[in-house]
């Protein structure tokens, strides 16, 4: 593999924390893993009301200004918005990005665009949304540590799942209802990969279809794993695809 450097993008509510097995697996096939905190998720002082995705955007970019050699996103959940704007801005740069049941949407669309037009609520496809907890705001959503277990780590046990669902973290709902807007002359030259997370309770597998097919030209992998399988299942996802990403060499 010739890529240098690989950029993580944790999803809403989590932080650098869910690479932590994956990443070993990651850097032993050659790009070193960065595993970024991005800005308000509970590892600095960013105020929630500061907290969306151009200040994401020109975090990871500003990860990125410090290295050399060329870059792969790995983006997870929510993140994968933030992958898609980073591609925008820096194609150049980008080899390839790898969404893992991601957001991976249209010019100007947000999530809640697709859950409404895919009917998500009449089908129960709602995933974490029902269960989340406010702020008397409306500005900041928690997930209740059950709940994260069972919804985002459900192909783990559960006391396991519980351990690590209690890392999470408040959201500010501008970093979480994220839309930005890119280009086919910049992001759309970036090869892209999309891991389908079969059992998905979270981005639920026909959610997840469905934005394959809004934005078509992904090469698909399938893996029988929940929403987050770089922490329930880090080597199966190695597995699956780092074959992959050896195929885009200079």
């Amino acid at each position: 593999m010739t890529i240098t450097h690989a950029i993580l993008i944790h999803g809403a509510w989590q932080g650098s924390w869910v690479w932590r097995d994956f990443a070993p697996l990651l850097e032993r096939a050659g790009p070193t893993p960065h595993a970024i905190d991005l800005p308000g998720n509970g590892t600095d002082d960013t105020p929630m009301s500061e907290v969306g995705i151009e200040r994401y955007i020109n975090h990871v970019a500003g990860v990125i200004d410090g290295l050399d050699g060329d870059i792969l996103i790995i983006a997870h959940s929510g993140g994968g918005v933030v992958g898609t704007g980073v591609g925008e801005a820096l194609s150049e740069r980008i080899k390839a990005i790898a969404y893992i049941a991601g957001m991976m949407l249209p010019p100007d669309m947000h999530f809640g665009h697709v859950l409404a037009q895919e009917k998500a609520e009449e089908r129960g496809l709602l995933g974490i949304g029902p269960y989340l907890e406010w702020s008397k705001d409306g500005l900041v959503s928690s997930v209740p540590a059950e709940a994260g277990a069972r919804i985002f780590l459900n192909d783990m046990p559960f006391d396991i799942a519980l351990e690590g669902a209690k890392k999470l973290t408040p959201q500010a709902e501008p970093g979480r209802a994220l839309k930005t807007r890119w280009t086919e002359e910049r992001f759309g030259t970036i090869p892209r990969i999309y891991v389908e997370c079969a059992r998905d309770l979270s981005v639920v597998q026909p959610i997840q279809q469905a934005m394959q097919k809004l934005v078509p030209g992904a090469r698909r992998i399938l893996l029988d794993a929940g929403h987050a399988p770089h922490v329930s299942q880090p080597r199966t996802l190695a597995d699956a695809l780092i074959p992959a990403l050896k195929a885009y060499r200079r």
